[in-house]
Order: C-alpha cells, then sequence, then structure tokens
C-alpha cells in the first residue's frame, strides 16, 4: 500500500495533497507530534495516580477529585472521534499545533483556578485538546511514511499505549514528593513547546479544505461525542455510585446508548462520516479493533495489578513502585522499533508474532495467579519484563495488519475508529478490573470470614473441665481487645485482596488464550509494505 499516491480520490472527492519529501526535516516534524501524543497520555495518568496530592492542595473531596479524572477522560474520548476530520479540513500542520499549544496553556493556568467548577471546566478542555494528539500521530504515521519506512511510523504509534502509561507511576512520584504537585499539570509544558517547534518546522502546510463543511457530519459529532462522553462518565463513575442504583449512573448509562445507536446509523449513511462503518467488512479492520479493545484490558496487568498489590498490600509508595513500571516503559524506546524490524521481514508470519506476544502476556499472568501476601517488589520483575516484551509484540502486528487494508484516503476514517476504541478500551479496562476485583475481594473476604467465625466457635466449645480453648482470651481474662479485631480485620482485608487479585489475573490469562484464537481464524495474512509489489 503507498501512502505517497497523489491522485487517488479523497473522502469528500478533492485530490489528496502531494506528499512531501522522507527527509530529515519532515522526520523532526513526525518526531514533535510524537512528542505531544506521548504528553497527552502522561497528563492523564499522572494526574490519576497523583489525584490524592492535587486533591490535597486544592482542598477537595474523593468524590470530588473523581470528576476531575472522569471530564478529562470523557472529553479525550470525545476529542478522538473528531480530531482527524478537522485535520483534515484546517491542515494536519495548523491542527497539531493548536492543539498541542492549548494543551500546554491549558496546563499553565490550571493550578491557578480560583475553585473547583473553574478548575473541572478547564480540565475538560484540556481533556478534549489532550485527546485529538493520539489521532493525529497515526493520521501522520499514515499519510506521511513511506511504505518500507511505515511500520516505525506505527511502532512510533505503539509508544502511547505501552512507553507513556508505563512512566507515569515514576513521574508522579517525582512531582509530589520533590517538585510540588504543581508539576503534575506543568510536566507537559517544556516538551510540548519543544513539539510546537519541531512540528512548525517540520510538518508540511495543506491548503485550508472550507468546503468540507458542507458536508459536515453534525448529527454524527453532536450524537457520538456526547454519546462516548456519557458512556465513558457512567463507566468511570460508576463503581463510586453503585452502578445502576444510582439515578445518574442509569440515566447516563441508557442516554448514551441511545444516543450512540442513533450515532452508529447515522454514519452509515452519511456521505462523510467520522467513522466509515463500511470498513469494518475488513476482516483485518475488524480483528484490529477487536484486539486492540481488548489489549487495553490485558495491558492492566503489567500496571494496575502490580500497583494495586505494591500500594494496598505491601504498603509502597508510588516512588517505591515507579521502578517496577520503568521496566516496561524504557525498554519500549529500543522494543517498539526492534519489533517493527522483525516484522519487515517477508517470512515472518504477523500472526505469529501476536500469538506469542498475547502469550507472554499470558505467561505472565500465570506467574502473576500465584500472588501471596508475602511477595515484594522483587516478585513482580518477571512478570513485568515477559510484558515488556509481550506488548510491543501484541499491538505492531495488529497495528500492520488492520492498516494493511487502509487506503490513503481513508487513512482519517482508521485513526478516528482505532483511536476512539483504544480511548474507550482503556476506560472500560480499567472500570470493569475494578468492579471484578472488588468483587473477587468481598467475596474472598466473605470465605476467610466465615471459616475464621466457624473455627471460633469450635474452639470456644467447653473442654475438660468447663474452659475453652481461647479462654481467657487475654492474660487478664478480659474479651478480646478492639485493637486485634481491627488487626485481625485488616489482615483479612489484605489476603482477600491478594486472592481477587490472583484470580483476576487468571481472568487474563483466559482473554488472551481467546485473542490467541481469534488471531488464529479471523485476519488474513499481512506482508509487510514494501514486499507488497513483489507479491503481486
Amino acid at each position: 500500500m503507498n501512502h505517497s499516491v497523489t491522485t487517488a480520490p479523497a473522502a469528500n472527492g478533492a485530490a489528496m495533497p502531494v506528499p512531501p519529501p522522507f527527509n530529515l526535516r519532515l522526520i523532526i516534524g513526525l518526531i514533535g507530534v510524537l512528542i505531544a501524543s506521548l504528553c497527552s497520555g502522561l497528563n492523564d495518568r499522572v494526574t490519576d495516580i497523583a489525584l490524592a496530592d492535587v486533591r490535597g492542595a486544592l482542598s477537595i473531596s474523593s468524590d470530588e477529585g473523581s470528576w476531575l479524572i472522569g471530564v478529562y477522560q470523557a472529553a479525550e474520548v470525545a476529542a478522538m472521534m473528531i480530531a482527524p476530520w478537522f485535520a483534515m479540513t484546517f491542515s494536519l500542520r495548523r491542527f497539531t499545533l493548536f492543539v498541542t499549544f492549548g494543551f500546554l496553556l491549558l496546563a499553565a493556568i490550571l493550578p491557578f483556578a480560583p475553585n473547583l467548577p473553574v478548575f473541572i471546566a478547564l480540565r475538560t478542555v484540556q481533556g478534549i485538546f489532550g485527546g485529538a494528539l493520539p489521532p493525529l500521530l497515526m493520521t501522520a504515521a499514515l499519510r506521511f511514511m513511506p511504505p518500507h519506512y511505515k511500520l516505525y511510523g506505527l511502532s512510533a504509534y505503539a509508544l502511547t499505549a505501552t512507553f507513556g502509561p508505563n512512566m507515569a507511576t515514576s513521574l508522579a512520584a517525582l512531582w509530589t514528593d520533590y517538585a510540588g504537585w504543581q508539576w503534575v499539570f506543568w510536566q507537559v509544558i517544556p516538551p510540548c513547546l519543544l513539539a510546537v517547534m519541531m512540528v512548525g518546522y517540520g510538518i508540511p502546510q495543506d491548503p485550508l479544505r472550507f468546503e468540507r463543511f458542507k458536508q459536515m457530519d453534525k448529527v454524527g459529532m453532536l450524537t457520538g461525542c456526547s454519546g462516548i462522553s456519557l458512556l465513558v462518565l457512567s463507566l468511570q463513575q460508576g463503581e463510586r455510585l453503585d452502578w445502576f442504583n444510582s439515578p445518574l449512573i442509569t440515566m447516563m448509562f441508557f442516554a448514551a446508548l441511545a444516543l450512540l445507536t442513533i450515532f452508529l446509523v447515522n454514519e452509515w449513511h452519511h456521505p462523510l462520516p467520522l467513522f466509515k462503518l463500511q470498513m469494518l467488512r475488513r476482516h483485518n479492520l475488524a480483528h484490529g479493533l477487536i484486539t486492540l479493545f481488548a489489549l487495553m484490558f490485558l495491558f492492566l496487568s503489567g500496571s494496575a495489578l502490580p500497583s494495586s498489590y505494591m500500594e494496598q498490600v505491601g504498603g509502597f509508595r508510588a516512588v517505591q513502585v515507579g521502578p517496577l513500571a520503568l521496566t516496561i516503559g524504557l525498554p519500549q524506546l529500543l522494543l517498539a522499533p526492534m519489533v517493527a524490524f522483525v516484522l519487515t521481514m517477508r517470512w515472518i508470519d504477523s500472526r505469529w508474532v501476536l500469538a506469542c506476544g498475547l502469550g507472554l502476556i499470558g505467561f505472565s499472568c500465570y506467574w502473576g495467579t500465584h500472588l501471596t501476601s508475602a511477595w515484594a517488589r522483587d516478585n513482580f520483575y518477571l512478570i513485568q519484563i515477559m510484558q515488556a516484551f509481550g506488548q510491543p509484540m501484541a499491538v505492531l502486528p495488529i497495528l500492520m495488519s488492520a492498516t494493511s487494508v487502509v487506503q490513503p484516503p481513508e487513512g482519517p476514517f482508521a485513526s478516528a475508529m482505532f483511536n476512539t476504541t483504544r480511548g474507550l478500551g482503556s476506560v472500560m479496562g480499567s472500570a470493569m478490573l475494578g468492579v471484578f476485583v472488588s468483587h473477587r475481594e468481598q467475596f474472598h473476604s466473605n470465605v476467610l470470614l466465615n471459616h475464621a467465625g466457624s473455627v471460633s466457635y469450635l474452639l470456644s466449645q467447653p473442654y475438660g473441665g468447663g474452659s475453652s480453648f481461647l479462654a481467657p482470651l487475654n492474660s487478664d481474662g478480659s474479651a478480646i481487645s478492639t485493637e486485634v479485631i481491627t488487626q485481625f480485620s485488616r489482615l483479612v482485608k489484605k489476603q482477600a485482596l491478594v486472592l481477587g487479585l490472583a484470580d483476576t489475573y487468571l481472568v487474563i490469562i483466559g482473554l488472551a488464550l481467546v485473542l490467541i484464537l481469534l488471531a488464529a481464524i479471523l485476519p488474513k495474512r499481512t506482508y509487510p509494505p514494501q514486499s507488497l509489489v513483489n507479491r503481486n
């Protein structure tokens, strides 16, 4: 597939812009888009991890603080749907510069917000700017990278899923422990300023295409963005508000379903949609979207699960958990291009690379099922190393396979669908993980307490001269103290969480096996782009 075709018609009938030469200047511009996209992901995850410090600085409750995360994620996913359309209309260069500068400007002023409503409003707008950046990276990679370099461009995009999220814990600890909570937001300013300069220098300027407004998908933008935002908010707030026992969650969820149904019907019939749903007839693209959605859940086994154990069971702080996440994050700078290089070899079937990546993630989770309350940080390093290799081996074959069936004019459609799927998968994966761990923790807690109660009852029964095994409970013959009961409750809670996390690892193994099976039956084999001519 040659993204340098100049005569292919665009989605609205206009000619595709003439591609610029692939030189050092363009590479600098593409790196600038990558930096801005990585900042977007870091801003979301670091704020989430450092939320307790932010709440303390702003003197807000945990309930109020949860909305700081919810509104950002809702706006972020909604922006992913529409960003490629605006990039095509105003030009990739103009739109990237606009959203990057707006993103860093809001980061600069957020700590000075006078009250919580203003803070939430600014955070929402920042989420719109931040969510627009990852789709622009994929759009740029599909458009500007020559066929024989396209996989390396996609490996750069894969870093937004594998590198950024795994760097967040260490950065959050750095800012909150040593620099001040304001740097949770200010951290993106220096790299975004660099990104603005690099994009302005390296990305070519396309003409404005205001004629696209004549076919603007207004119904799709309104229903799609509103529906996806309400769905994200219902998922993000559901556990806290007790799901459908809350009128607010019920209203948001069913309103989201209605709006998204209208959106999908509209997209099927609209001449210039945000999502070109007819593309889903291509097995490789449909498989890619399904698997990418599921991968967002799988990847939590390398970040959220170890962090939950270390912080809630081990009592570690973020600065002590950080090295675990770095074990996955830092190697991606080398492993992602290495996997891309392997995939350029014609004799290697990308489906086997995908299966191996999923297998590594599954095997790391098998090791996690042996979790006990005696584990320390060192016990997790083997899991993290397998995740470090498995994650890029899972993501890149999906991107390679799915984009192989996308024609150059369809790049913006593919970018919108991929990034919205990824964003929604990340939110839904976190919500489902939280629900599952919580329910399994409650289940194991009840089992342990029932078992303890049965043992206590048996031991308290009279023996011999009428005394019991538990009498006297204390040296002075008094009843068990409140402190002893509290310590026992904590012990049960910790052990229940350990068992719940082990169950979660087991579920992720099952999901990985399903994805391996799906990879074997659904997608067709994909060849490296540069070998397509020889193959035909």
